[in-house]
């Protein structure tokens, strides 16, 4: 027996959006090109306590429905894409060993955020 909603694609969204929204005590822009979402926050600190302020399992929810309406979220720091979730997320051992596995880490994204802040951080000294 299968659950018919599980396949069930929805029309492709297109979004328009040019924002700022406040997660967990972070400020986070928001900015979209036709199917595609940034969500760019200012320090990987802050995004990943974003993250960890979503309830249990609501980044596969997020994932199935971005999927469905054939929609990407890009998650940025520093001008670094850190996470991928929805249609263009491709998920790998990474994301299974985080537990996420819907949402796709990209090490790169990560490094260079940090590599980013490190040098924010010693121009402020």
């Amino acid at each position: 027996m299968s659950d018919s909603h599980v396949d069930e694609r929805f029309t492709p969204l297109s979004v328009d959006a040019d924002l700022t929204i406040e997660v967990a005590g972070t400020r986070a822009d928001v900015r979209s090109i036709g199917e595609r979402v940034f969500v760019m926050f200012p320090s990987l600190f802050g995004a990943v306590q974003a993250f960890r302020r979503l309830p249990g399992g609501s980044e596969k929810r997020l994932s199935e429905l971005l999927s469905r309406s054939d929609l990407t979220v890009e998650f940025r720091v520093r001008d670094r894409t850190v996470a991928v979730s929805g249609a263009g997320a491709r998920p790998g051992l990474l994301s299974e060993l985080l537990g996420v596995e819907t949402v796709e880490i990209r090490v790169s994204g990560v490094a260079g955020a940090v590599r980013r802040g490190v040098a924010a951080a010693m121009e402020a000294i």
